[in-house]
């Protein structure tokens, strides 16, 4: 078990985590005909919209309710109503993710009251889904928004019964905010090479992973888990749970619908992709595809071929408690060594990973453990990027943000391919760097008559091998 230590410093240099509300838009973008509704100032929107952007690269559709000082002091349920209306009056979302900010919520906020009187005020509008969750960004981080927001779409979309089973053939997967728009394709495939159906909650790939429309910008999310799929969740043979910081939400949505889950903390490895494997089988009947053997094997060769370098490579981590775990025993697994363990907050879930030591920090902690440490490489986001500069250590991206790498929000992180892409990258950067590679051992006692005696030697050798 892990030791949980907490930094003592007055403010956050270089800070790590990124907020609650960002988490929670994350998770309702991915969902059909759905937007996010930010209720706060237009900062406060204005500054998660340049995120999304700059990492995903695409159009995000971000709306908020645009708090002013006068709605800040005398109160803004006006504006919540207000905003509901016009979207569903201009746009018709089938579904909307009213998220709260820092301002609204030391404002005080009610935000569930304010949906009810949007209701008694727009009858017309029953049709449309709200789903309201709390998030303050003054705590938690995207995991955890990303967490909220999912319990929020569970409660209001999955209807309570006792149907689990009736599709046999269909599963569900409640997949955390570590997993990439690539890496949800790999699970939807894998899922898929079993005979299985899956609703993946929620679907990044479908809607975060590439759309050519004619229409410039489209106010609505294009592609991702749809309402009626979501509705349907409860007929499931099974669900999926990847992710610790997802167990909430798959106790509530075990509990509205009495369907059983299989629960990862990762997909990364031979271990893991093994236990997920063997789930799929199980749920199924099936026997492992041909396919799936011939990934597994290639993995294994990959292990074999990269050993050397991982083997005792001193690796420092930055990243949220569900990636820092997946990486940590990735990287343990391979026989490499975990120097610094930096996550933004403390959770339940980081009592499982396999570290000595977990500091509740930002990117200041990280440089300073990495180079007491001597860390080889660096795992982090792009906000790591000038931590391993002045390093001089490289830095695999990996996380939430990546805008200084193209298509780092498609990679493939998870299943038997995607490990072995993992250690293939890894094993390239710890080559290039060279920091592998042991000193040369000099002894104490070596003196410039040493030497002599040296030469001598190795000039009777070559004589006797003569």
């Amino acid at each position: 078990m892990a030791e949980i230590l907490k930094t003592v410093k007055a403010l956050a240099v270089s800070p790590l985590k990124s907020s609650q509300p960002l988490g929670a838009a994350l998770a309702f973008l991915g969902l059909a005909r759905a937007v996010p509704l930010m209720h706060g100032s237009q900062g406060c929107t204005a500054f998660g919209k340049v995120f999304f952007v700059r990492h995903f690269r695409e159009p995000i559709p971000l709306q908020t309710t645009a708090m002013d000082q006068i709605s800040a002091v005398m109160g803004a349920d006006g504006n919540i109503i207000e905003a509901l209306h016009v979207q569903a009056e201009k746009n018709r979302p089938d579904i909307i993710g009213l998220l709260t900010t820092g301002l609204s919520e030391t404002q005080g906020a009610d935000i569930r009251r304010a949906l009810k009187a949007f209701r008694a005020a727009h009858p017309a509008h029953a049709g449309m889904a709200v789903a309201p969750v709390n998030t303050p960004d003054f705590a938690g981080c995207l995991e955890t928004g990303f967490a909220l927001g999912l319990e929020a779409i569970i409660e209001t979309l999955v209807p309570a019964g006792r149907h689990a089973g009736r599709c046999p053939k269909q599963v569900n997967v409640l997949a955390s905010s570590m997993l990439t728009p690539g890496d949800v394709e790999t699970v939807k495939e894998w899922v898929e090479a079993f005979g299985l159906h899956p609703i993946v909650l929620p679907d990044l790939a479908d809607a975060l992973d590439g759309h050519l429309t004619e229409a410039e910008f489209s106010p609505l999310t294009l592609g991702g888990t749809s309402r009626a799929e979501i509705a349907c969740m409860g007929e499931s043979a099974a669900t999926m749970v990847i992710g610790a910081s997802l167990d909430k939400a798959a106790d509530i949505l075990r509990v509205r619908t009495s369907v059983p889950d299989f629960r990862f903390d990762g997909l990364m490895g031979l271990a893991a992709c093994d236990a997920f494997t063997t789930a799929l089988a199980q749920i199924s009947g099936q026997s492992v595809p041909p396919r799936l053997e011939r990934q597994r094997d290639q993995l294994r060769d990959a292990m074999v071929d990269c050993h050397f370098m991982l083997g005792f490579a001193r690796v420092a981590i930055a990243a949220d408690p569900d990636l820092l775990t997946m990486f940590s025993r990735f990287i343990l697994d391979m026989g490499g060594e975990i120097v610094a363990a930096v996550t933004p907050i403390r959770t339940e879930a980081l009592a499982v990973v396999p570290v000595h030591e977990v500091l509740v920090g930002d990117l200041e902690d990280l440089e300073r453990q990495a180079d007491e440490a001597d860390a080889q490489l660096i795992i982090g986001n792009s906000h790591a990027t000038e931590t391993a500069r002045r390093l001089s250590r490289p830095l695999l991206h990996a996380g939430f943000p990546q805008y200084d790498l193209i298509g780092g929000h498609a990679r493939a992180w998870m299943g038997y391919r995607g490990s072995r892409q993992a250690l293939f990258d890894i094993a390239n950067l710890l080559q290039a760097n060279k920091n592998h590679v042991p000193g040369i051992y000099r002894s104490l006692y070596w003196r410039d008559g040493s030497r002599a005696i040296e030469r001598e030697a190795v000039a009777t050798c070559a004589a006797a091998s003569c």
